[in-house]
């Protein structure tokens, strides 16, 4: 008989696609007992409207309220309402195989992990979600992280999402939820801190939504960066090369344009060496022209924004 797991959810303004995350995990071929908790924040939409309507269907499904509609709230409140000693994390915008949980499950078995995760498969429906996907899933966009373009399984730092043991979870304190982003590589950290492993694994890839435009998307990795740098303040000698290309990239950026406008042309080598990078990277990895003229705007807004953040992120951020 397999375990029993319990899959939470923190849901806010996924009108668009929560009856598909909730769909796809309540067509899973397992043969454990699920419960599917939603922790409903303050939705502006009809999330809440169409989260009830799914659980008046099914009995699986079970809300819970998270007033503050903050991510590490909402998680924290479902994992306190969990039956199960398994806890599998979703996102109202992911949507994940058939095989997802039994996958995980005999994943987590074998590795004696406390967290096991894969691939952030990001696949947009509209065309410029879709050239966000590829950014995404490309070296050039978010640098080598094995849950963004692949790799090996075996011991990670973090992961997406995530399956974990619930004891672990308890025993690390749960999510911090002073973090409003970069909870799962917070928490990640302080598991690995407690000698829980995180195993990474390619086949538990999730389907992830993009950004619908440039704003949300340059928001969105503002916010990364902004938090990522609250995360290396909180636990010393966590930062690495990944997470810091994009603010040196923005540092040098912005004084090779300020020097090369009020000083001398030469200046502007590395803004321009930047440019025709990006140029290259684009025509290299997009698919087709659409996404070839699209990309050097989404790369671009993905790398500044990150930078920006990361820069002027506040020291009393985690309060």
């Amino acid at each position: 008989m397999q375990p029993g797991v319990s899959v939470v959810l923190p849901i806010l303004n996924e009108e668009r696609f929560l009856a598909d995350a909730i769909s796809a995990i309540l067509a899973q071929e397992y043969a454990g007992e699920l419960e599917v908790i939603l922790a409903l924040g303050p939705s502006k939409d009809r999330t809440n409207e169409i989260a009830a309507g799914l659980r008046e269907k099914d009995s699986r499904i079970v809300l819970v309220e998270n007033p503050t509609g903050r991510t590490a709230a909402g998680l924290n409140a479902a994992i306190a309402a969990a039956k199960f000693e398994i806890i599998c994390r979703i996102d109202g915008h992911a949507e994940i195989s058939k095989s997802y949980i039994s996958d995980a499950v005999e994943i987590m078995q074998s590795s004696d992990a406390v967290n096991v995760g894969g691939i952030m498969a990001a696949v947009g429906k509209t065309q410029f979600e879709d050239t966000v996907a590829r950014a995404m899933r490309s070296p050039i966009g978010v640098g080598g992280a094995r849950f963004h373009i692949g790799g090996t399984a075996g011991p990670a730092d973090t992961v997406y999402l995530g399956v974990f043991q619930k004891s672990a979870l308890i025993a690390a304190g749960g999510y911090d939820e002073r973090f409003i982003r970069a909870q799962d590589w917070e928490l990640n950290f302080r598991l690995r801190e407690a000698g829980g492993t995180i195993w990474f694994d390619p086949r538990l890839a999730v389907i992830y939504r993009p950004r619908p435009n440039l704003k949300a998307l340059a928001k969105q990795y503002f916010e990364y960066g902004r938090w990522r740098r609250a995360v290396t303040r909180h636990h010393k000698g966590t930062v690495n090369y990944r997470y810091l290309a994009p603010p040196v990239a923005t540092v040098t950026i912005a004084l090779s344009l300020l020097l090369g406008i009020l000083l001398h042309p030469l200046f502007l080598i590395p803004a321009l060496g930047y440019a025709s990078a990006i140029l290259i990277a684009s025509l290299l990895i997009g698919k087709s022209w659409s996404e070839r003229i699209a990309l050097p705007a989404v790369l671009t807004t993905m790398h500044l924004s990150w930078g920006i953040g990361f820069l002027t992120s506040p020291a009393h951020l985690v309060k």
